[in-house]
Parts: structure tokens; C-alpha cells; sequence
């Protein structure tokens, strides 16, 4: 007992300035999200959009202009149902990527559609092309399948669906340039894996089925390839009839 007393009576000017210093941290806590607001940048104030997809933008860059990896595409200024298929697509296991799937795990439908929204509506510069290094040849392979496509194996033309200038068309087809070339190939290659899907009917598939590697490899060098032209934006609704009927132009 006398070691216990001693003990405390020891301890109790290191337990006075302890208490202290968790008096003064304190403090500084309670005032901590009020100086965190005060200095915030304005698109990450609290209870806003941009704050609430700060996970998004994480990997799909500021504003969602695209992830430094070369590897997350951009979101921003992509059409809004586009967007929200892409979202329902992960969350219901219609593409298969772990990260975004439990991301959106619970997520209810109304909720996605804000978060396509707010992207939607991000207009930010987009960066230079890089040339990808290939043959001219290889360019010119994607050029035509692009912008001509090829009859003789039924297939239609990029432009014929995403527009005359790549641009996509309302209200869910997505602009394809500025988007990287790793990104286009992985995609083509998992719609013809199985791995990416899209509603009934799903056109994108059955396109992805009748390219090959080569195809594929021609067509992400080219589209990579091409600069931006602005106004880059996507074509009206119903401003062009589409070869094939596609689930995502329906889809609600």
C-alpha cells in the first residue's frame, strides 16, 4: 500500500501536466473543422458534391479529368446516362472492377444519378494527344476502322454511333478521344472477355466479338492518338440512326 501511495504521489505533477496538454489538444480539435473550412480550397467544402466524390477523384483526377496513370478515364463532361449506366453497371456486377464495385456497394439509384450529374457538368481542358508508337500503318488500320469501319466482316464504323466527330451522342453514347490508350484497349478487350457489359441489347459486345487483336491495338493507338477539338461535346439525340440497337440508348 505504501508503494501505491508512493507511487501516485510521485506520478501526480506528470498526470496534472498530461491532463493539460489533453485540455490544450482538445481544443485545438473542437477548432479544427472550423479552420479546415476557412482554408479548404471552395470545391472540397464540406457537404458538397465535389466534397462527397472526393473518392472518385482520387483516382480519376481533379474534376474527373482523368488519372495520371494513363490508366482511369475521364469523367468529366461525359454524358450524364452514360455516367449512370457505367455507375449501375459496377455496382450490379455488370463490369467487374472490385475497387468501384464495393465503392458503390449500397449506393441507391438516386444517388448515382447525382454523382453522374456533377461530372457530367465538369468542363475542364483536355490535355495534348501523345502519339502512340506504332506504324503508319498501324494508325491508318484504326483510322478506317474508326471512321469507315468494314462491311465485309458487318462491321460499323466508331463514328457511325459515337459521331462524325467522336464525340459521343444523348443521351448515354461517350466521346472517344482524349481517353488513354491502355484505358480503350483494356475496355474493348473486356466487353470481348465477358468481363464489361451493358444492357440488352448490348451492341458494344457484339461489335468487341468481331475485332481482333490487331483490330483492337490499331483502333487505341488511333484514338489516342487524336487531338480534342473544342466545342468537344456530344451530338444530339436521334441526330444520326444507329447500325445496331443499343440497351444503353433505352436504358432508364
Amino acid at each position: 500500500m505504501l508503494a501505491l501511495i508512493s507511487s501516485c504521489s510521485v506520478s501526480l505533477p506528470r498526470f496534472w501536466a498530461f491532463r493539460s496538454a489533453l485540455a490544450a489538444a482538445a481544443v485545438v480539435f473542437m477548432s479544427a473543422p472550423t479552420l479546415a473550412q476557412q482554408t479548404a480550397p471552395p470545391m472540397l467544402q464540406p457537404d458538397t458534391m465535389a466534397a462527397r466524390v472526393a473518392a472518385c477523384t482520387a483516382c480519376h483526377g481533379a474534376q474527373g479529368r482523368a488519372g495520371a496513370d494513363g490508366y482511369y478515364p475521364r469523367l468529366a463532361g461525359k454524358p450524364q446516362d452514360y455516367l449512370y449506366h457505367q455507375l449501375l453497371n459496377f455496382r450490379d456486377g455488370r463490369r467487374q472492377y472490385r475497387p468501384m464495385t464495393h465503392l458503390l456497394a449500397g449506393l441507391p439509384d438516386d444517388y448515382l444519378r447525382e454523382m453522374a450529374a456533377y461530372f457530367s457538368e465538369q468542363h475542364v481542358p483536355y490535355p495534348a494527344p501523345v502519339r502512340a508508337d506504332v506504324s503508319a500503318a498501324t494508325l491508318e488500320a484504326g483510322r478506317r476502322l474508326a471512321k469507315e469501319g468494314d462491311a465485309a466482316r458487318g462491321l460499323p464504323a466508331c463514328a457511325s454511333c459515337h459521331g462524325a466527330a467522336l464525340s459521343g451522342m444523348l443521351p448515354a453514347i461517350p466521346g472517344l478521344l482524349g481517353l488513354p490508350r491502355d484505358y480503350i484497349g483494356a475496355q474493348i478487350g473486356s466487353w470481348k472477355n465477358g468481363l464489361r457489359r451493358a444492357a440488352a441489347p448490348d451492341c458494344m459486345a457484339d461489335i468487341s466479338h468481331k475485332l481482333t487483336p490487331n483490330d483492337i491495338g490499331a483502333l487505341a493507338a488511333w484514338l489516342s492518338s487524336q487531338p480534342v477539338v473544342e466545342p468537344y461535346v456530344p451530338d444530339a439525340a436521334n441526330s444520326v440512326r444507329l447500325p445496331a440497337e443499343c440497351g444503353s440508348q433505352t436504358q432508364r
